[in-house]
């Protein structure tokens, strides 16, 4: 077995200075250490298998420990933790450094995987603290949520029958077809679902279910849903790659696929 990979949100994000996302994923680990300088550690535990289908390793940076969770096959999140007391005499105790492993991870742009990091840590800290999400309103679509709707509908057009079992695969999702229409279920996180329809009269809708659904805030249930659709267009990308596409399917890419592609990069 080759020796699994390890990537960091710079390199995938491949803009040669440093990102955005990078300062991102740094004010996760000053805001968020603290709450697992003194965690239960058989707690922390549960919480990974239990809520998050992770699990805790020790991945080879001389990290404490690390949350590993699967974003989708072959997309892995990698959250490492360290604590060296206050050794350097600035009030940091400890921190958390973030990598990334998979054959599909470069394909992933920064801004899903910064902000699928944040819904994660987000998520750990309610259930620690035993906190409900704010925004339960899971049956409403955002504005945010009708727009990518819209955007995101046409290059599903182009889903074929032979498609049914590799996009299950590579979505890690139930998926069939019936007539014009297309549905795709998958667990996004232990008992949580999100179901996607496309029609070719109705277009693409959403929704969300499951006993642990009221864990998340629904606001946090549509990016990850947002996410999901995300990748689905990634696969429609690289199956029909001679075909002139529509714009949105490649800018679903990260920017070091982009370059390796020589595509033009473009923000959503």
């Amino acid at each position: 077995m080759s020796e699994r990979k390890y990537w960091t949100i710079g390199q995938i994000d491949a803009t040669g200075v440093r990102g955005p996302h990078e300062k991102e994923l740094e004010d996760i680990s000053l805001g968020k250490y603290h709450l697992f300088v003194d965690v239960d550690r058989d707690r922390l535990e549960r919480i990974v298998i239990e809520d998050l289908g992770g699990k805790i390793e020790n991945i080879g940076f001389s990290e404490d420990w690390t949350i590993s969770v699967e974003m989708f096959p072959e997309v892995y999140i990698h959250m490492a933790f360290s604590y060296f007391g206050d050794e350097f005499g600035d009030g940091i105790e400890a921190e958390f450094k973030f990598y990334f492993s998979g054959k599909h991870v470069t394909w992933v742009p920064g801004e899903d995987s910064a902000t699928y990091i944040d819904i994660i840590i987000d998520l750990i800290e309610r259930i620690l603290k035993k906190k409900d999400p704010f925004e339960k309103d899971y049956d409403r679509k955002t504005e945010l949520m009708k727009k990518v709707l819209l955007q995101r509908s046409e290059p599903f057009k182009l889903l074929k029958e032979e498609d049914v079992k590799s996009l299950a695969e590579f979505l890690g999702a139930i998926v069939w077809k019936t007539g014009n229409e297309w549905r795709i279920k998958r667990k996004i996180l232990p008992k949580i679902f999100v179901e996607i329809i496309w029609s070719g009269d109705k277009g693409l809708d959403i929704s969300f279910s499951g006993e642990k659904l009221s864990n998340m805030s629904s606001y946090h249930a549509e990016f990850i849903g947002i996410f999901v659709i995300n990748h689905i267009l990634r696969y429609i990308t690289i199956h029909n790659i001679n075909k002139q596409l529509p714009d949105i399917c490649y800018i679903m890419f990260s920017r070091l696929y982009t370059k390796k592609k020589e595509w033009d990069h473009r923000t959503r």
